[in-house]
This record gives C-alpha cells, structure tokens and sequence, in this order.
C-alpha cells in the first residue's frame, strides 16, 4: 500500500535529520549566510525549505515534478517560492541563485549529469552546488546475518523503481562533468549509541514495507522486522548504506 503525504513528510524530515549537522556546516562554508538566494531541487514536501527559510536570511525557491508534494508544502511552509518543473530542465536564467542543492533526489533523476549541470547553470559565478545526500546501497553493511536480506531486497526495489541505488560513489565525476570547481566529496559518518525509538523504527520499517511488498512475503517481512527489533535491543544491529555528499564552485 502506497505511503501518503504525511508519512512521507515524516520520512523525509527524519533523513533531514541524519544530515543536519553535515548540512549546515556545508551551507556555512558555501556562504549561505550572504546569500540571497537559494534554490532546492527535488524540494518535495518541504521537509528542507521550511528549515531553510528559518534558519537563514536567504529567499528560498524549492522545486519538485511532482504537484501533490509541493501542495502539501505550501500549505506548511509560506516562506518558500515552491515551482512545478523537472530537474533536467530548471525554468531559471542562468545564474539566478547563490547556491542550489538537492537531498537523496540524483539517485531518482533519468539524467543526474544533466540535473547537476543544470544546478550549476542557474548558480551565479562564485556561488555553489550541493549535493547533501546521495547514498550507495551496492556498499550496504547489514549485521546480523540474518538481515543481510533486507539490503539485498531494498536495493533490488529501488532499481525496480527506477532509482540507481548505487549513485552515491558516482558524485565527485559528475561534479567534475558539470565544470565545477574546487569539489570535494565525502561520506557521512556513522555511529550507533543503543536502540532507535519505537516510532524511529517504525518510520523505517513503514518504508520498508512499502519497497520490499512485492519481493518478499508478508510473514517473511514481519520475520524480518522481528529480528531487525531484536537485534537493536540487543545493540547488535550494524545498518550502514554509505551516503555521500559533494560540493562544488561554479567558476
């Protein structure tokens, strides 16, 4: 069963929150506190914007394809300037923004050399893009054992999807491709300190469901999960896709 809005909302706010401190030190070295303004691609329900729009002086545009997700944003976050339009194709004159970035979106797009050199087009010379997340599934560490399924079955989903589950290593060339300057890549930490929340662990478990409803069955599901609780009760469970970020200067 398809995952609403709200659900979604919540997903995305709780990968914002992986990345937060990586985020806003990146933002404080590509200038956001002079900028005037900024640009997210693949903004979807807001989960970015609205903090964006708070945190820093900067106008903030956000841009998504699809419409559902960006009416449940604007509903939620007045500040942004929120666009329907595709990635491959931003609706912005050349160097409009003083920075533009995107969270878990290139591993989505048809053509992530394409959408990162039209992040760069529409960035202002000097200004700079930021890819703040993009994972790599192909590097997954699942621990106990007896989980290893569950990595191999999600990624298996998202290629079925039309994702590319492994973009994440491919960041620092596409970059290079676009013609951006002094770019840096590198991977976000990881460290575990006991068990997640019940509702942490259900938020993941709910997208879980929602990715591995057609490969696997539901009593295999419920076994997994099952173990997957257990094994963070215990404090044995290693969870570890690799998620990379890049940052570039436009020249």
């Amino acid at each position: 069963m398809a995952l609403d809005l709200a659900t979604w909302h919540a997903r995305f706010r709780q990968q914002a929150e992986w990345t937060r401190k990586l985020r806003q030190t990146l933002l404080r070295r590509a200038g956001m506190a002079q900028a005037r303004s900024v640009l997210e691609v693949g903004a979807a329900t807001g989960a970015l914007t609205g903090e964006l729009s708070l945190d820093w002086q900067a106008r903030v545009f956000g841009l998504d394809q699809e419409w559902t997700r960006l009416a449940f944003a604007r509903l939620r976050d007045r500040r942004t300037s929120f666009t329907q339009a595709d990635a491959h194709s931003l609706p912005y004159r050349s160097g409009s923004f003083d920075l533009s970035l995107c969270h878990f979106l290139l591993l989505w797009v048809r053509d992530p050399a394409g959408a990162v050199s039209e992040m760069r087009r529409v960035t202002r010379p000097g200004g700079f893009v930021l890819a703040l997340a993009e994972p790599d599934y192909g590097s997954r560490i699942d621990f106990p054992n007896s989980l290893v399924e569950i990595g191999r079955a999600q990624r298996a989903a998202l290629i079925e999807q039309g994702a590319n589950p492994d973009l994440g290593r491919e960041l620092g060339r596409l970059f290079l491709l676009a013609g951006l300057r002094e770019v840096e890549v590198g991977v976000l930490g990881a460290q575990w300190a006991g068990p997640p929340s019940r509702a942490d662990f259900d938020m993941e478990w709910s997208v879980l469901e929602d990715d591995l409803q057609a490969s696997l069955t539901p009593e295999v599901r419920e076994r997994l999960r099952m173990l997957d609780w257990t094994a963070r009760e215990r404090g044995e469970r290693v969870l570890y896709v690799p998620t990379f970020y890049a940052s570039g200067r436009v020249e």
